[in-house]
């Protein structure tokens, strides 16, 4: 099974610089998509219902603004969207799917902004999602979260962590959620299989050629719990795909029935 995650930065504008097409290309069982900033009636037929999909969207009430998305090969159990708090799920920052082995999230976290006026939401949005995430662990449930974090979790995540320590998104107290998280079990698929590779950024800045000089960041992620850590087989950052100023993350997992028969 092949899982992708990829912030378009506007679902309608990716649209016209191919995205049906790569869609159609790659073929990923599951696609979570962030930064849709459209309502699902203002778009196209081909991305309401692309071929061979399922889609699900959670809009944001704000038109033309945040918005997360599920294109699908497989049926969910169950979709739900938003996690159950007003003041996050009016953004459109959740969109949660049940399936028969895990349930996948793909999230889209606040910015901070640049004078740090959102930090507290976002870090409030953070914890409740963490929280979420926690409680069905606990009702035996694995889980896999993807999508835009809007931090960097270490040095090693920006180009320039120097000159950023104080720019939102590298903010110390911003990066203790990743702490946290690892702390509880969850894993970065991406580093869990490729360790301290240098240089892999999902984002960059579209000024002054930074994607193309590779001055970007790693916001984009992959989490999973722990027992599924054994059904990893890959973890990519596809930086080669165009179209938005994010490009999209991946990870290819074993299927239950193929451990089974090991």
């Amino acid at each position: 099974m092949r899982i992708m995650s990829w912030n378009v930065n506007g679902l309608r504008a990716v649209e016209r610089k191919g995205f049906c097409d790569w869609l159609q290309r790659e073929r990923p069982d599951i696609l979570g998509l962030q930064e849709v900033k459209a309502l699902p009636e203002q778009l196209s037929d081909a991305l309401r219902a692309p071929d061979g999909y399922r889609a699900y969207f959670a809009p944001a009430e704000r038109k033309g603004y945040s918005g997360v998305a599920l294109y699908s090969r497989v049926e969910p159990r169950e979709v739900r969207l938003g996690i159950g708090i007003e003041a996050y799920d009016i953004e459109g920052r959740t969109l949660v799917a049940d399936f028969d082995d895990f349930v996948f999230i793909t999230t889209y976290t606040p910015n901070g902004g640049n004078d740090h006026a959102r930090v507290p939401y976002k870090l409030g949005y953070q914890a409740a999602l963490l929280g979420y995430c926690e409680r069905l662990r606990g009702q035996g449930r694995s889980v896999i979260v993807c999508g835009d974090i809007n931090t960097a979790h270490r040095e090693i995540d920006l180009a320039r962590p120097r000159e950023n320590k104080k720019t939102t998104g590298f903010l110390p107290y911003e990066r203790t959620w990743f702490d946290a998280a690892l702390g509880l079990g969850w894993v970065d698929t991406f580093r869990q299989l490729n360790g301290d590779v240098e240089g892999a950024y999902s984002w960059w800045t579209m000024r002054s050629g930074a994607r193309e000089r590779n001055v970007g960041w790693r916001i984009d992620y992959v989490l999973s719990s722990p027992e599924l850590v054994e059904r990893l087989r890959e973890a990519r950052i596809h930086t080669e795909v165009p179209g938005s100023d994010h490009c999209p993350v991946s990870i290819r997992l074993a299927s239950a029935r193929d451990l089974a028969q090991r």
